[in-house]
């Protein structure tokens, strides 16, 4: 029996397990660089969120104010009437677009699982 025959299949196993843990560690970093800018992503929307909520909630309030001091002898009730509605209506679309967004989900590691999906289907080609 030839003894080149398992050394050649040992170095052959070698050479695939190299290489599978070489895949390996190419998918992690990918999953490792895409969880990385989710979190960017998300701090910056995050922080942008509550600027322009802070903002235009101020900006809003003190319109509110303004118009209704400006009405104060003839229509203050009105005035009053008018943006308790506006800011209830706001609120309420505001809060819809925020449930329809937290339903629709993240693409958090949408790349890395379609890269597992192709590396599947190679190897599914490949195998006899």
């Amino acid at each position: 029996m030839d003894t080149s025959s398992p050394r050649r299949l040992a170095a052959s196993l070698q050479g695939l397990a190299g290489t599978v843990l070489t895949l390996l560690q190419v998918r992690l970093e990918l999953l490792s660089v895409e969880a990385q800018e989710e979190v960017v992503r998300i701090v910056g929307l995050l922080l942008f969120g509550a600027a322009a909520v802070v903002l235009l909630a101020l900006g809003l309030g003190f319109l509110a104010i303004l118009l209704t001091v400006a009405w104060w002898e003839t229509q203050r009730l009105l005035a009053l009437a008018v943006f308790a509605t506006l800011f209830l209506v706001l609120g309420g679309v505001a809060g819809g677009l925020a449930y329809l967004r937290a339903r629709r989900g993240s693409a958090l590691f949408a790349s890395s699982l379609a890269e597992l999906r192709q590396d599947r289907e190679q190897l599914r080609r490949q195998a006899p």
